[in-house]
């Protein structure tokens, strides 16, 4: 019983996946933020490219 619980501590790979999915997440933002602000400089490139072709 001891051992199977020493075992248990030693395990890393519940800490591995944490961390992968931490990564991920901190991915996921990053593309986010990027998307978000190259649309919104996309939208006024064309909004300012539309008002002088009126």
């Amino acid at each position: 019983m001891v051992g199977k619980f020493h075992e248990f501590l030693r395990n890393e790979s519940g800490a591995t996946a944490i961390e992968y999915g931490l990564i991920a997440s901190l991915i996921a933002v990053v593309i986010i933020g990027a998307a978000t602000t190259l649309g919104t400089k996309i939208s006024n490139t064309f909004g300012r490219v539309s008002n002088q072709l009126r």
